[in-house]
């Protein structure tokens, strides 16, 4: 990478370090499927890692741009749900059941993102069952 870079001096002879642009190289196909498991497996956090997989990787390869996609789509609506009945647990007489509905929620969303991980990790890709697939 040095031997690609210059070195360029300005009228007052003061050097300016020109470097390489940083292009990101096309994922290897190991590395392809790894990311598409992860962005699956993010799915215990919430719909984040996902979007930060898939807004990072999914030029750099087609199975991680469609997988975290999916994976996206799968984990935004739970997501939203559970920061909602989160927030509805400071409600004094029905905030247990807020609670409750909160860790169903992440229950449901670990357990299918885990089973979708799994899946993917095989090189196979996945569809949720149930996906509203709001992102195109």
């Amino acid at each position: 990478m040095a031997q690609n870079a210059r070195e360029h001096r300005d009228d007052q002879g003061r050097s300016e370090y020109q470097g390489v642009p940083a292009n990101a190289l096309p994922l290897t196909a190991s590395e392809d499927r790894q990311w598409a498991t992860l962005a699956h497996f993010g799915g215990i956090l919430g719909c984040v890692p996902s979007l930060l997989i898939y807004l990072i990787f999914r030029e750099r390869g087609p199975f991680t741009a469609q997988e975290s996609k999916e994976a996206l789509n799968f984990s935004l609506p739970p997501t939203i749900a559970a920061l909602v009945a989160n927030l509805l647990v400071f409600i004094p007489v029905v905030g247990n059941i807020f609670a409750v509905i909160a860790t169903l929620i992440w229950i449901a969303l670990t357990c299918f993102s885990v089973s979708a991980g799994i899946h993917v990790n095989k090189g196979q890709p996945h569809r949720y069952q149930y996906n509203l697939r709001w992102i195109k």
